[in-house]
């Protein structure tokens, strides 16, 4: 049963990075400094690893003969393996440090690629991105907590920043070098596996330059008990929050499940590179659009982010039922704007309320929502295209996302917490 844990005080702590003070001016240890780059540098290739497998879904289609539902319980398994790892395993690094949970989330992602580089069918196909999930979800906890522990001392807001920002660069970073690897390269179901296994192999060796200043504290084993975790002082903000959440990555889910074979059947494009693309455009723009708005006032980064959810799936749905292609490419960078704004100013209203010692513990719950919004619609969609069809279904996951982003805007309006908070301590 999951349950809602508070606050809990620490106990004592080890290896603290708290910035130095010198003659008035705060110092922070090239260590310090070096260990954010690389921590941005991981959470980047780990989430694009998340993509990889999406231009590769008509390939797998092909050779193995997968139905819509099977490419969809594929998407799901990863699902599924995130949510249970983020569930279980998303605090663990408030009590053991970050980087022992990073090192084996890492080399656990690892072992998915090497998993999925040698998928010869449905089940391990399933297998390999399960695993995947499950190493991932145990990573994006004390990734994310871990880059507000080495924040430049100079822009602390940048680790929140990044938190929101990288998920969306990641997506376009792997689902771009998949394409181009898929379309191109040779052993299209192989080489990109191991080029992005690779790049995680030696991230994790980097590890062991950035510093570990996690407060450790007891209760590793308690931790382990699913749980969803929103300190005291977040939960109204949380609540008031989490239907953006929903909406954004619904909509990165329509674009990353279903919209590859909508491009074959309606518009006869079956360059893996193109879906690629249009992924990239959905979420390289979200990205762009964190970054962008980063020094904006949150709850107004919010109300963008939620407009654009409305007019992107509209416009989404409105294209593929007309097979309007450039209808399809703007409906993109519109959905991009609301995943970037409607994610990031969520994100940076909730960890602004969060004390070092939560911080993994909620980034968690932020992704347990997340994922949930980003799998289960897709794993729906995936039962009802044989009955319905594919551009039925796209509609009624358009509705879908204008609906929540609707209710998500409706709940800002009547909000109790109007308070602006723009940076993270």
């Amino acid at each position: 049963m999951l349950d809602l844990i508070f606050h809990v005080k620490p106990h004592y702590s080890f290896q603290s990075q708290t910035p130095r003070s010198t003659g008035g001016r705060v110092m922070q240890s090239a260590r310090s400094v070096a260990g954010f780059w690389i921590l941005a540098a991981l959470f980047l290739v780990a989430v694009a690893s998340s993509a990889v497998p999406s231009p590769l879904y008509p390939i797998y289609a092909q050779a193995w003969g997968l139905t819509p539902f099977e490419l969809t319980v594929v998407f799901a398994a990863y699902m599924l393996g995130i949510l249970v790892s983020v569930l279980v395993a998303g605090r663990l690094s408030d009590h053991v440090g970050r980087r022992p949970v990073l090192v084996v989330g890492t080399l656990g992602i690892v072992l998915s690629h090497v998993l999925l580089a040698a998928a010869d069918g449905f089940g391990a196909l399933v297998t390999g991105r399960l695993e995947q999930g499950l190493a991932v979800g145990v990573t994006l906890g004390a990734l994310g907590a871990a880059l507000i522990d080495n924040a430049p001392v100079k822009n602390p807001a940048l680790a929140s920043t990044l938190n929101a920002a990288l998920p969306a660069f990641a997506l376009a970073t792997g689902s771009l070098a998949s394409g181009a690897l898929v379309e191109w390269a040779p052993a299209p179901q192989q080489l990109v596996y191991i080029v992005f296994g690779s790049l995680l192999v030696l991230l994790t060796l980097a590890l062991f330059v950035v510093p570990d200043g996690a407060v450790r504290r007891p209760g590793a084993l308690r931790s382990l008990r699913p749980a969803v975790f929103v300190p005291s002082g977040s939960r109204t903000i949380f609540r008031d929050s989490a239907g953006s959440i929903v909406a954004a990555w619904a909509i990165g889910g329509l674009f990353l499940s279903l919209v590859p074979s909508a491009l074959l059947a309606d518009f006869d494009i079956s360059n893996h590179f193109t879906a690629g693309v249009l992924i990239a455009v959905v979420t390289a723009t979200g990205g762009l659009t964190a970054l962008l708005l980063q020094r904006t006032d949150a709850r107004r980064a919010l109300l963008v982010g939620l407009v654009a959810l409305i007019l992107g799936s509209a416009l989404t749905v409105a294209s593929f039922l007309t097979h309007f292609l450039p209808g399809v490419v703007a409906a993109a960078v519109i959905a991009g704007v609301g995943f970037g704004a409607g994610f990031q100013a969520p994100v940076r209203l909730v960890l602004a309320t969060a004390p070092a010692t939560d911080r993994a513990g909620l980034i968690s719950a932020i992704y347990v929502v997340s994922y949930v919004a980003y799998g289960l619609p897709a794993l729906v969609a995936g039962l009802l295209v044989p009955a319905f069809g594919l551009p039925a279904v796209i509609a009624g996951y358009g509705v879908f996302v204008a609906l929540a982003a609707s209710v998500a805007l409706a709940l800002q309006s009547g909000s109790r917490t109007r308070q602006v908070i723009t940076t993270v301590p």
